[in-house]
């Protein structure tokens, strides 16, 4: 029974370093590259046209800057088209009068990002563009990027994603340093580690641009949480991974209340524990079945669970570990539990070091504790079934 113990630890700390090896060989790799080094990668002047579709549900407060950025940026043949999905606001009217295409979407037994994509594409398949782009409606664009987007992806025929970060607005009344730098980490270094092996990202949700041939096809309905990352690894499987665009900025800010702070963490954290959960057996025997090397380094990347729950996976093993051996049970998972700890610490060291040190400067390092109690509530109220909403409006109340 003590070996049977031993090991079952010792195969549970060997799991979590999974996650924790692939977190430290995607921020290594980042290094090898500097945030602010542009990167010129060779395309087509396409004069091809291009789609832009926003999502939008109840933007009407926030969506004429996004519109207003992405106009400028469209030739005479281009489109800009929001698709008003199940709005009880003038999401509709306020989209129109600023000068986008807008059709209106109304089904109340199918809610979620996804199905406003699809039906976004639908629309357009009569005359269909060569690109498609999409932009969630509070993002900001830019200047030139849907250009760059396109250039690449006319040269690749492969998906495109932008770099999208979050930033906390001006005034805002909830500090999001951490959180700022944990999106910076996940978006943007570990994108860049991967890029610098020559491997695909995950998709993002925003700044995304899709060859027509590619996006047509593609399962988008659906009411998914994370929609994104289940397009990403749905077109990995038919090779067509993307490619990540670092120098093309894409953003968006965090909620300025608690409320829409927890509910915008709470969709993310489980709707990627979801897809790990579903997904994880089938991709894997995909990739290695079909050989597929895109499908199997995106299968390994969704692994990595949030930072602040791998972290204290990582810590909860290494307690439960060091109680084992005191008990007199073999050391092993408590070798193999440090080992990760000290590994996932030194990935987030050189992360904050090399990129971070704006985000997060280092007088807000001291509020760490409440954070991590915070997060003991969000994983707790997951436990207890309280689950988010497939798709509502991020809660970002007007600053006064």
């Amino acid at each position: 029974m003590v070996t049977l113990i031993s090991w079952a630890l010792a195969s549970i700390a060997g799991l979590i370093g999974i996650p924790v090896a692939v977190l430290f060989v995607e921020v290594i790799a980042a290094l090898k590259t500097g945030r602010g080094k542009s990167v010129e990668l060779p395309g087509s002047e396409a004069a091809q046209r291009v789609a832009v579709i926003v999502p939008a549900h109840d933007e009407s407060s926030g969506i004429i800057p996004t519109i207003a950025d992405i106009r400028p940026q469209l030739n005479a043949s281009d489109r800009l088209i929001v698709v008003a999905d199940n709005c009880t606001d003038d999401t509709a009217a306020v989209a129109e009068s600023a000068g986008a295409e807008v059709i209106v979407r109304n089904d109340l037994e199918k809610i979620g990002k996804g199905y406003a994509l699809g039906y976004g594409i639908s629309h357009i398949g009569a005359d269909p563009p060569a690109f498609v782009v999409f932009i969630d409606a509070d993002c900001r664009i830019q200047q030139g990027a849907i250009e760059e987007l396109k250039k690449v992806c006319s040269n690749l025929q492969k998906p495109v994603q932008a770099c999208y970060l979050m930033k906390t607005p001006e005034n805002s009344p909830i500090d999001h340093s951490f959180s700022e730098f944990f999106f910076l980490l996940r978006n943007w270094v570990r994108p860049l580690g991967l890029r610098q092996l020559n491997c695909p990202v995950q998709l993002m949700g925003t700044g995304m641009i899709f060859p027509w041939n590619v996006i047509r096809s593609a399962p988008l309905a659906s009411g998914n949480l994370v929609e994104d990352l289940k397009l990403g690894l749905d077109l990995a499987e038919i090779g067509k991974a993307p490619h990540f665009l670092p120098f093309v900025n894409v953003t968006s800010d965090f909620p300025v209340t608690t409320k829409g702070t927890d509910s915008q963490r709470q969709r993310w954290v489980q709707g990627h524990i979801g897809m790990i959960l579903k997904t994880l057996p089938r991709l894997l025997f995909t990739a290695i079945r079909d050989r597929n090397r895109d499908l199997l380094v995106l299968t390994l990347d969704l692994l990595v669970p949030p930072l602040s729950l791998l972290g204290l996976l990582i810590v909860g093993t290494l307690v439960i570990s060091f109680l084992a051996a005191v008990l007199g049970l073999a050391p092993t998972s408590l070798i193999i539990a440090t080992a990760n700890l000290v590994v996932f610490a030194s990935a987030i060291i050189l992360a904050w070091r090399n990129f971070g040190r704006d985000a997060l400067p280092v007088r807000v390092l001291v509020s760490i504790v409440p954070l991590i109690f915070g997060k003991f509530r969000l994983y707790g109220q997951m436990l207890l079934g309280r689950t988010a909403a497939h798709w509502v409006r991020t809660d970002r109340a007007s600053l006064k």
